[in-house]
């Protein structure tokens, strides 16, 4: 690994950290260490801050899915499967990216968020009560279709992902914010180990630097995770406005800059 000077090393440190804590709360921190990586490391390649990025997020994630199941009684019946296949779609969509422009989906995107942030924004109520909606063979296809559709789009383009689960947790499941987060962050945990599949055993890691992100991804995650836990469903519901807010200028500014 390329030596990283000690300044440079704070912002990533510091970067990873508010990562960390807005992924434990409703996902969205690769819109903070993403950048930090591409603005800081400009010699690097795509793939290899990509692949740093899923290490140092995988912890975080995996550190937030841990703490929620302690105090949360988990949906593991719509969980499980959709992690599942979450983990085998998102490494299809990882592939996808060879022959399908990425492009593509962001007028796309753009239009999704916008219509997630007005749905939840208008319905005071949406996600305020945890209220499962499915049972069965119906529970288990639905959970299968959605982690296959998220993982796919988490490999193939990624931002938003912790957000649009979220949303779809609430919407075709009645699970409230509180649970939809914690579901989340087990699919996300399937997300990145798939995306590090393919990163790692190709050498696209910085391995020392995506440590020291790690621990700070951890730390960040802690803080949220606590925040998230001690204040519910209506905390986890404003972050999540403000990040789809977020989300969106970001979009609005790549498709139309």
């Amino acid at each position: 690994m390329a030596e990283v000077a000690p300044g440079l090393l704070l912002m990533l440190v510091l970067a990873a950290g508010t990562a960390g804590f807005i992924d434990a709360v409703v996902g969205g921190g690769g819109l903070i260490q993403i950048p930090a990586l591409f603005t800081l490391l400009p010699k690097e390649i795509p793939a290899t801050l990509f692949g740093t990025n899923k290490f140092a997020s995988v912890f975080g994630t995996t550190n937030a899915a841990w703490r929620y199941a302690r105090r949360v009684a988990m949906p593991w019946r719509t969980t499980l499967p959709a992690a599942l296949a979450a983990f085998a779609c998102s490494y299809l969509g990882a592939m996808a990216v060879a022959w399908l422009p990425r492009e593509l989906l962001r007028p796309l995107i753009l239009v999704l968020l916008v219509g997630a942030a007005i749905y939840t924004f208008v319905k005071k109520d949406f996600g305020a009560i945890h209220g499962p909606q499915h049972s069965g063979h119906r529970e288990l296809a639905y959970a299968v279709l959605l982690g296959g559709v998220i993982g796919f789009y988490d490999g193939f383009f990624g931002p938003g992902t912790g957000s649009f689960l979220i949303f779809l947790f609430i919407r075709f499941f009645g699970f409230d914010f509180l649970h939809a987060s914690a579901a989340a962050k087990v699919v996300n945990v399937a997300t990145n180990l798939a995306a590090l599949a393919y990163f790692a055993p190709n050498g696209h890691l910085l391995w020392q630097l995506a440590v020291v992100m790690a621990l700070a991804n951890v730390g960040g995650s802690l803080a949220g995770t606590h925040l998230a836990l001690k204040h519910g469903s209506g905390f986890v519901r404003q972050v999540f406005l403000v990040v789809v807010s977020l989300l969106i200028l970001k979009f609005a500014w790549d498709t139309f800059s």
